[in-house]
């Protein structure tokens, strides 16, 4: 395991950095963890992107800190019939450049997902359900489904509103420069530095509470130690993320307070379940395999077998996971309690790979990024060694979150690690596990392509459901048939922190985000 690089606070700072800033103090300065790849709200559906999106723009419906669907830019919504939503504007909402947000914006938003090409991973899939909207006035639009579709409002909070007169010929270049980066938020873009920082000014024309801050500086710093030492020397005020091994000592020192709660975010290994050959996957002498070990249950209980997730949680995560065994995280819709995570058990992995026909193992290549989740690394590390006290020799691949999913789109991975965060079960399946189907939306994030029609069938009848009831039940079926399956290997849900000045509040998100709006003077 890749060593740790050491952090002593004696030392580091001079007592006055560390000096809490008066109430109102006019700037926030925030560490963000992942890699920001486009300022395009419609790019790239990863959270970093998000993170600084959701400061500029807004969605139609929003959540609160417990992922509790609440309005946005919308203040009301009902179904009219099982094919039709309707959405009420708030009244007096003004882009940032003093034009009245309309219903026509809105359309404009929930269209523009589907022109985008070449991204690894956009929003099309949360409008593909979409198939007519209708502007009934300024304040009012329709939304039509291609068929009945209970989940629409969730889906909606993850399409932010852009002004059409700004992003109507825009791409990502005009995002990241700000000539379109033009929204309703509370925060109005001054610069960005690719790679640094975004910095922001408080937008005078929100609509909601005025914000605490006149300035927020997102700085990007995915390398831990550099992130805490920024804060220890106080040129942060906040940061996310924070790494396990700092938070002891973070939470010894009465100028920083730590603030944590349970993510939605599921750590995984997606498994390549469509190729014969598939990269990476040979025998011990480097040879092909006769076939894919992966398409056989047994093989992929092996691997869940092999996996000590307690010892994960306990001592690479440091405390901060939960061992999985759901699509989602406690507390989600849909999350089936009666599911325990696959217990630790190397001996009887190795017999099911025996019965598999690889009573000798095999190797693989295991891929993942090293600047995007919680210990990334030392987890992909944690599970190879696992692996290979049941045969199964696996080379770790670690890199960049840009390569890693330039080389997942490429498909040159075999057994990858990903993170993923839902409002809910049957929407995780729909991106986590469903048969790829470009038309329909499903599979976006499927990477090992598994199929399971009767899995498939049990999310498309809960995402129809507009009865919630119904449509929990629905969806835990199918989230519990999918892990039964193992459709791909739960490994842990995280538990993720803030670290900021003991003067500053703010309510731990489920869904991981850090808005500057939220922070408050204690």
């Amino acid at each position: 395991m890749k060593p740790r690089l050491p952090i002593v606070i004696a030392g580091l700072l001079l007592s006055a950095a560390l000096q809490a800033a008066p109430a109102g103090a006019a700037e926030l300065r925030i560490g963000l963890s992942g890699e920001v790849t486009s300022l395009d709200p419609h790019f790239l559906a990863a959270q970093p992107n998000l993170t600084v999106a959701r400061h500029v723009f807004e969605s139609l419906t929003d959540v609160d800190a417990q992922t509790r669907l609440i309005p946005g830019l919308a203040e009301r919504w009902r179904a009219i019939d099982p094919l039709t939503w309707e959405f009420s504007l708030r009244r007096g909402v003004r882009f940032h450049d003093g034009s009245p947000l309309t219903a026509e914006d809105v359309a404009f938003s929930l269209a523009r997902p589907l022109s985008i090409k070449g991204s690894p991973g956009g929003f099309a899939a949360f409008v593909r359900a979409v198939a007519t909207t209708t502007v009934v006035d300024a304040h009012t639009i329709r939304v039509r489904t291609r068929y009945p579709y209970g989940a629409l409002p969730e889906d909606l909070n993850s399409i932010l509103i852009v002004s059409k007169k700004h992003a109507e010929n825009a791409g990502p270049e005009d995002f990241d420069s700000g000539r379109a980066l033009v929204g309703t938020g509370p925060y109005r873009f001054v610069r960005y530095q690719r790679g640094d920082r975004l910095e922001l000014s408080r937008n005078e024309l929100w609509w909601g509470k005025a914000a605490p801050w006149e300035r927020v500086t997102l700085r990007v710093i995915p390398a831990d130690p550099a992130r805490t030492a920024a804060l220890l020397a106080g040129e942060l005020d906040v940061i996310e993320h924070v790494p396990s091994a700092d938070i002891n000592n973070i939470n010894k020192n009465n100028r920083l307070r730590v603030v944590q709660t349970t993510s939605w975010r599921t750590i995984l290994l997606h498994l390549d379940q469509y190729r014969a050959q598939p990269p990476g996957v040979t025998d011990g002498a480097g040879k092909p395999l006769a076939a894919n070990p992966f398409m056989d249950l047994r093989v992929r209980r092996a691997l869940s077998k092999a996996i000590h997730r307690e010892a994960i949680a306990a001592k690479v995560m440091e405390g901060l996971a939960l061992p999985a065994a759901n699509v989602v995280s406690p507390g989600v819709f849909g999350h089936n309690p009666a599911l325990q995570a696959e217990a630790h058990d190397p001996e009887g992995a190795r017999k099911l790979l025996a019965e598999a026909g690889y009573p000798n193992g095999f190797r693989i290549t295991l891929a993942g990024p090293n600047n995007r989740y919680i210990n990334d690394e030392q987890v992909l590390q944690a599970l190879a060694q696992m692996f290979a006290r049941i045969g199964i020799q696996a080379r770790v691949e670690a890199m960049p979150m840009s390569a890693f999913l330039g080389r997942v789109r490429k498909e040159e991975t075999a057994v990858s690690l990903l993170g993923w965060g839902s409002f809910a079960a049957d929407l995780a399946v729909r991106s986590l596990v469903a048969a790829p189907n470009a038309d329909k939306g499903y599979g976006a994030w499927n990477w090992g392509r598994y199929a399971n029609p009767k899995v498939d069938a049990l999310m498309e009848q809960s995402l129809a459901s507009v009865d919630r009831t119904r449509r929990e039940a629905l969806a835990r079926e199918a989230n519990t048939l999918a892990m039964q399956d193992l459709a791909f290997i739960p490994v842990h849900h995280q538990v993720v922190s803030w670290a900021m000045r003991a003067n500053l509040g703010y309510a731990a998100r489920t869904d991981e985000f850090t808005f500057a709006h939220h922070f408050a003077p204690r």
